[in-house]
């Protein structure tokens, strides 16, 4: 099956399953509240949405300017910054970092960035233990999935499903004590901490005045992971450099109240680099990996690089009626919800992607709450224009419009064509598209327009 048809499929199974929405409408009611709340310790939140907006759109002008501000800053402390053109790059230098000290186990902070090269899989390939150090990172970890939610990877999983999870991989006692759950993963995640050669973090910002990574948490397992072992090595996304230091004052609380209400997280960390002489703690290296992996083609298209200001705070998703009812799994990808439809089929190809852009209401809440104001809806609609232009659109949407395009230019011939062989194609293409899955079928007037008018006497 082509990704287009399985999407199809899940989508319609997820849509259906009355206790997978339960849980998904219960956690994101749970974070609509406190993102309610939270908007209320603004003065004025839609300034901040505009100047948030306005510092990203400024930075994407001159974003080869500001990367190379901040690797020079960067390396000026003793880090080094690699460019990674494409996955495969990014992988093959954490290859070589993790031979170069015989490391057996990697701990991994949350980040979407080395989920979308799928860091974990390649460092098992080569019998490196990766192990997820976010409490949900390492639930989903552990029953063999992908994130399900950019922010909150388990919001699919109840407590009773965790519990059963811990119970099968990890041989605990069964438990509806939620605590203890918390006091299991922590137990069995310290040891790794301080056993770990290499420590891998995403990064929220990168401050091109100071060279330093910015990273945004509410557990502090990235601060471990970043603290312990002797290589702290960052991956992000070209995309995420903000001018200076003080530009976090405007995005830290931005990203925390829109993704889940808090005026800011539990722990925000500044890292400027590898530990300084005088220094008591912190790695001996750190590594920056500056990824690419599709983003400059969105930086080449003027009309679409406004999607590369986003800062994964997953407000879209919250709000998003398609992703509330199919789940985030169903997307088959890294990102998912409206700007996951809006920049996978980028990153990863239209081709294969392009039906994303189409499994979406437009209804423009996305756009509504997004902080850095970008227009989701539009850049959907972008997509849509691109993939019909570019000829991926399906076989039988090509000969619906090309008779519909016929037909309007020749209407003497729908009045020529008998009723029944109009509901007949009519019919035809509703089966193609789904429509009378769970709808009656349309029907065909017995008299076109044109004829009761001329019934009329009207010429």
């Amino acid at each position: 099956m082509t990704k287009a048809l399985t999407f199809q499929a899940d989508a319609e199974h997820r849509a259906f399953d009355r206790e997978h929405r339960r849980k998904i409408r219960f956690n994101i009611g749970k974070y609509d509240a406190a993102v309610s709340a939270g908007l209320h310790h603004y003065q004025d939140h839609e300034l901040a949405r505009s100047r948030g907006a306005f510092v990203k759109a400024q930075v994407l002008e001159k974003l080869d300017e500001y990367l190379l501000q901040f690797e020079q800053a960067f390396t000026a402390r003793g880090g080094r910054v690699v460019w990674a053109r494409d996955a495969q790059e990014a992988l093959a230098e954490i290859g070589r970092l993790t031979q170069a000290r015989a490391a057996r186990t990697v701990v991994k902070a949350k980040s979407m960035t080395t989920e979308e090269i799928h860091v974990n899989a390649y460092l098992e390939s080569r019998n490196i233990e990766s192990v997820e150090t976010d409490l949900g990172e390492y639930i989903v970890q552990l029953n063999g999935e992908r994130p399900y939610h950019i922010v909150t990877p388990a919001m699919h999983l109840s407590k009773a499903d965790i519990n059963d999870i811990f119970v099968k991989h990890l041989g605990t006692e069964s438990t509806d004590d939620a605590q203890q759950l918390v006091l299991t993963a922590r137990h069995l995640l310290r040891d790794k901490y301080t056993s770990a050669e290499v420590g891998i973090t995403g990064g929220n910002f990168l401050l091109a005045k100071e060279g330093a990574v910015a990273v945004t948490e509410n557990e502090g397992n990235a601060r471990l992971s970043a603290t312990f072992p002797d290589l702290h090595i960052a991956v992000v996304g070209i995309e995420k450099v903000i001018p200076e230091l003080a530009d976090l004052e405007l995005f830290w609380p931005l990203l925390s109240t829109s993704g889940t209400g808090q005026q800011l997280t539990v722990y925000n960390t500044v890292y400027f680099g590898p530990r300084q002489p005088g220094e008591m703690d912190g790695p001996r290296e750190m590594v920056v990996i500056l990824l690419d992996n599709g983003r400059t083609n969105l930086l080449a298209q003027p009309d679409r690089r406004e999607a590369l200001r986003c800062i994964r705070c997953g407000a879209c998703l919250n709000v998003c009626p398609v992703y509330k009812n199919i789940g985030g799994h169903t997307y088959e990808t890294t990102y998912s919800g409206p700007i996951g439809s809006v920049i996978s089929p980028h990153l990863s190809g239209l081709k294969e992607h392009q039906h994303l852009s189409f499994a979406s209401s437009l209804c423009g809440a996305c756009t509504s709450v997004c902080p850095v104001r970008i227009n989701l809806h539009n850049l959907l609609l972008l997509n849509r224009q691109q993939s019909v232009a570019e000829g991926h659109n399906p076989a039988v949407e090509k000969l619906a419009i090309g008779f519909w395009r016929w037909s309007m230019r020749h209407r003497w011939a729908l009045d020529v064509l008998p009723g029944r062989l109009k509901d007949f194609s009519l019919g035809y293409l509703l089966d193609q598209s789904g429509w009378r899955k769970r709808r009656e079928s349309l029907r065909v007037a017995d008299k076109s327009f044109r004829q009761l008018w001329a019934a009329r006497g009207n010429n």
